[in-house]
């Protein structure tokens, strides 16, 4: 069985080289990161800034920390173009080695920005590499038009977004207040172009408070930074270098460090055996689930979850928040089948057709391999069963992170993300309309609950869970579904979970 801690955090750790990221220090993790701060004082009188032609620093290194254990490095750099425009370069590359179910991962992220004296954006070009499996995106942007090019596994697909207002590459995160302002109750408010999920965001910063630490040199403005939902805390020194960072609660932590210390890590993760990804995202329950493949209804109390969230709430899956926990009751389709012969059937739902970057699902060979699979079969929970028994026997269980449908079809092997992409892929061009839903369920052999992808088809006009991965059609009463959704977009708000949820399981029964 192979489980993710989904693409929403991934997302966020590539990007941590945009607004400096983790270097580990597991106090904070104790709750008293209060106890390592205190006033530096009153600040230099008036704002802190540099234009871009005095800019105090080229380039910055940082290590990179999760849950105590070092996994990589992030790198920024900033110098005028090279071909004499009045314009400049903003160069960044992030590298992640870390251990997940025993497989070595590897994460890596390498951006080009071009932009103006006032640090908006002219034009850009993103790499990633996740496991192998790479995307890239390139863009212009030209009177109010960004036009944006994106490949991944022989794919290319255009985009075109219109612009209102300046718009800034999200690696100006860090810089955007330096060139600004650093002063006491400064705040901004601006939109980026962010990659990870492809579109145009929101960035608020916030200046808080003037300090010194023993944990950097000299004194800095304490920042705090919020993007789709998620909010860092960053200590700016007077030359606007970034001395410490903090995210997801202390988990993920960066500092200032010279190239040969943020590059130790390629030998440190190489010997490295700890299961940092593993022990962060297992959710552990006082009671244990024997079998979990049978349970047909399980009540449970989950809390950790913000107030201003909920969970989604259906046929299977009823959700409803009781003071700070969220009872959830599920049922598996079997046991439903008496209430859903009363109802409806659900009309066709063109929604869920339709083709999206990870799910491609009107690119030729998935089309031509969907159709081989299923032959002449007409039933459509039929060709469910068979796309299911042939992605058991081909596609192998591997922690391997995929960008498409089409790197699972490609490499033969993926995660249950990735198994679930081509699933869906195949499902929506057989036209039966398909969604990713993400969320957790109980793992037997650790003993709680894990971060888990699986999919829900419209078949014969009912909704039904289908997790290609276990082989499960329905899914057992243990699968939580938390969002709904297939981009990095979609998946943003998993963030606010992982790492805080609680699980109490108040009853289960079984077949």
């Amino acid at each position: 069985m192979s489980f993710f801690l989904h693409e929403k955090l991934k997302a966020s750790w590539i990007r941590r080289f945009q607004y400096f990221l983790v270097c580990g220090l597991l106090l904070f993790l104790s709750g008293c990161a209060w106890m390592y701060f205190r006033s530096g004082g009153e600040p230099p009188p008036g704002p802190i800034l540099y234009s871009l032609d005095e800019w105090p620093f080229e380039e910055y290194w940082t290590g990179v920390v999760f849950n105590g254990a070092k996994i990589g490095f992030t790198h920024l750099s900033l110098a005028p173009a090279e071909d004499g425009e009045e314009e400049f370069e903003i160069r960044a590359e992030a590298a992640l080695h870390f251990r997940f179910l025993m497989f070595d991962k590897k994460v890596n992220f390498r951006s080009f920005d071009r932009v103006a004296h006032d640090l908006t954006l002219r034009h850009f070009v993103y790499d990633y590499d996740l496991d192998g499996n790479k995307l890239k995106l390139t863009g212009t942007l030209t009177n109010g038009t960004l036009k944006v090019e994106i490949k991944s596994r022989g794919e290319t697909r255009q985009e075109t977004v219109l612009v209102e207002g300046e718009i800034y590459p999200a690696s100006v995160i860090g810089l955007y207040p330096v060139f600004h302002g650093l002063e006491l109750g400064r705040q901004y408010e601006y939109q980026v172009y962010y990659g990870e999920t492809q579109s145009l965001s929101k960035v608020t910063q916030k200046i808080l408070a003037f300090e010194e630490s023993d944990l950097f040199t000299g004194k800095a403005f304490k920042m705090k930074t919020e993007l789709l939902g998620q909010k860092v805390t960053t200590w700016i020194d007077l030359h606007g270098q970034p001395q410490l960072e903090i995210s997801h609660n202390g988990i993920i932590i960066s500092g200032l460090e010279s190239e040969n210390e943020a590059k130790k890590y390629l030998a440190e993760a190489t010997i490295n055996k700890e299961d940092v990804l593993l022990d962060y995202s297992l959710i552990k329950t006082d009671i244990q689930i024997p079998a979990p493949e049978e349970v047909t209804f399980m009540e449970v109390a989950l809390s950790g979850i913000d107030r201003e969230l909920s969970l989604p709430s259906d046929e299977i899956q009823q959700c409803d928040r009781r003071d700070k926990k969220i009872i959830c009751r599920i049922r598996t389709a079997e046991m439903d089948e008496g209430r859903q012969a009363h109802m409806e059937k659900l009309p066709a739902d063109h929604l869920h057709l339709l083709p999206s970057q990870t799910v491609p699902s009107n690119n030729e060979l998935i089309k031509k391999t969907a159709v081989e699979i299923t032959g002449e079969v007409t039933d459509p929970l039929e060709k469910v069963l068979l796309l299911m028994k042939w992605m058991e026997k081909n596609i192998e269980q591997e922690p391997v992170d995929v960008f498409t449908a089409l790197d699972v079809l490609s490499r033969k092997k993926a995660e249950c993300q990735g198994h679930t992409y081509l699933y869906a892929a195949f499902a929506r061009s057989l036209e039966i309309p398909t969604r990713v839903v993400n969320g957790i369920v109980y793992a037997e052999e650790y003993g709680g609950f894990l971060y888990h992808t699986w999919a829900e088809s419209l078949l014969n006009g009912r909704w039904l869970t289908v997790d290609p991965t276990l082989g499960q059609l329905p899914v057992d009463g243990t699968h939580i579904k938390l969002v709904e959704g297939e981009t990095s977009l979609d998946l943003m708000p998993l963030a606010d979970f992982v790492g805080r949820l609680q699980v109490q399981i108040i009853s289960v029964e079984t077949f």
